[in-house]
């Protein structure tokens, strides 16, 4: 049995150490949206028909995807800073090779080795944060500061997307990559200090990894397939029936082999169930919002790339806010759930405000402060369920705790662009027949009206899935404020309801 140690020492270079964790976060979160700006440009230079166009994104998605369990066991057994380093060169690789791209199979391939290498990255990065900073207070301030950029970075890549397209080309979202790659695994390895004695050196497993990979592929390509071909194509059923055996096999065999991938102790902890419910429900909506939100400003209001990018800086604003001023401050005054569930609440109130967009809604009046209102309560609610989502696992199970974080988000975003989009499309082409069957003359407008109809109605799906969201969060989730001592020490006294104070991470002597 594990043992708690004395208190170690915080690495006097932890904050240097944030900064190349953080850089690389943004690298890979941002890479989610910044090749969608330039996809149609890429598209047409390329020859990529439009049938095969949506393999830009899946590709990417598929990988990622279906890897990231396999990536945080391998952070966990390698050790995190020599898979965060790895992850980046190799990141920086695939997005050289997608820059250099000559045909649509080079950029395919680049997306997929980008999805492999960001399935090592991304959980080793959250890990290292997770074991890097344990006193209550800074860790509030370290998960802040990756909590706004874990939210407000795909917004970032609208804004670069943006800017690189129309200022360069579209291979220059990929070339961008390298010099952040390069500075973060430089920092990396001279800066950062991985604590001693923090690996699982148990033997991998096989069946695990191939059972769970299989299992995300196939759920996150059924919802990419239903956004193109419809629910009921006979190819998505049969990978969504694949993903519930694939994936309850996986439950099954974890449950029965001595060294799991998926510890089934980090899986049903109540408190990490609930950051990955609702975090995963969060980006379900926040991924639909940037779909629906990008084609209204650039289609309905003939928005530029570039300034359909900067029409975001208020959501990324409130994010900063509320992770960095909001989150942070109060992390450790109150539980994590008053802090989740008000800020879902927020952002559901902010997306209600975009339930009444018409074509010719104001972006002062209307979309400025819905997206102030996303943003501080996103930024609010992320922080403290990225803390939460690693805090209390043991230092070896680090990294399969963080990857479970990245996992509920990307399945999340899948589901969010092919659920909502979905939703979207049936809505508009609903209001299409029914208004042109009552004599509507301008074809334009009506197209116009028509899709503006639809993101509307898709957004009230988004609105009660925030909502949702916060009802799990104010549920589930129990755990009390941290300890303002350095974790490792004596346990705390509890919350102000009487919630016995479980926010806390043991120091593991092995």
């Amino acid at each position: 049995m594990p043992k708690t140690a004395d208190i170690r020492l915080p690495d006097p270079s932890r904050w240097k150490a944030l900064a190349f964790i953080a850089l690389a976060q943004l690298m890979v979160v941002l890479d989610a949206t910044i090749v969608n700006i330039a996809l149609p440009h890429a598209q047409t230079a390329l020859g990529i028909s439009d049938a095969n166009k949506q393999w830009v994104i899946t590709a990417y998605a598929l990988a990622f995807g279906g890897l990231l369990l396999f990536g945080g066991r391998i952070a966990d057994l390698w050790g995190r800073k020599r898979t965060f380093v790895v992850g980046l060169i190799g990141f920086a690789l695939a997005s050289a090779l997608g820059g250099a791209a000559q045909n649509q199979g080079m950029l395919f391939g680049s997306r997929a080795l980008q999805g492999v290498f960001g399935a090592l990255l991304a959980p080793a990065a959250l890990s290292l944060l997770a074991v890097t900073f344990t006193d209550a207070k800074e860790r509030a301030k370290a998960f802040g500061i990756y909590g706004a950029i874990a939210g407000g970075g795909g917004a970032v890549g609208l804004i670069l997307g943006g800017f690189l397209t129309q200022a360069l080309n579209w291979r220059w979202t990929f070339f961008v990559n390298i010099p952040f790659a390069i500075v973060a695994a430089l920092g990396a390895y001279f800066v950062i200090r991985e604590p001693a004695g923090s690996r699982n050196r148990s033997s991998l497993d096989i069946p695990g990894v191939v059972l769970s990979a299989l299992g995300l592929v196939s759920l996150v390509y059924g919802f990419t397939r239903a956004e193109s071909s419809g629910w009921s194509d006979a190819l998505t059923i049969g990978m969504f029936i694949a993903s519930g055996v694939l994936l309850l096999a996986f439950v099954v065999t974890e449950s029965r082999v001595s060294s799991p991938l998926m510890p089934l102790r980090v899986l049903l902890d109540r408190n990490r169930g609930g950051v990955y419910l609702s975090l995963g429900l969060a980006i379900i909506a926040m991924f639909g919002l940037f779909l629906f939100l990008t084609y209204y400003l650039q289609v309905v209001r003939g928005y530029s790339p570039i300034r359909t990018g900067f029409a975001f800086l208020p959501m990324i604003a409130g994010m900063i806010t509320g992770s960095t001023q909001i989150g942070a401050r109060l992390m450790t005054r109150v539980p994590a759930r008053k802090l989740m569930g008000p800020g879902f609440l927020t952002a559901a109130v902010g997306m209600l405000l975009l339930t009444q967009l018409e074509i010719s809604s104001s972006y002062t009046l209307l979309i400025l402060p819905a997206q102030l209102l996303l943003g501080l309560g996103m930024g609010t609610a992320f922080m403290p369920a990225m803390s939460l989502a690693t805090h209390g696992v043991e230092p070896r199970d680090s990294g399969v705790a963080s990857a479970m974080v990245n996992t509920s988000q990307q399945v999340g975003g899948a589901i969010g662009t092919a659920l909502l989009n979905t939703v979207a499309a049936s809505a508009a082409t609903a209001y299409a027949t029914s208004h042109a069957a009552l004599g509507a003359t301008d074809p334009e407008l009506l197209k116009l009206q028509s899709m503006v109809h639809g993101f509307t109605g898709a957004i009230w799906w988004a609105v009660g899935i925030l909502v949702a969201a916060s009802a799990i969060a104010l549920t589930f989730i129990n755990a009390g404020r941290p300890s303002m001592a350095a974790t490792g020490g004596a346990s705390g006294s509890g919350d102000a309801d009487g919630v016995e104070d479980e926010f806390k991470v043991p120091v593991v002597a092995h």
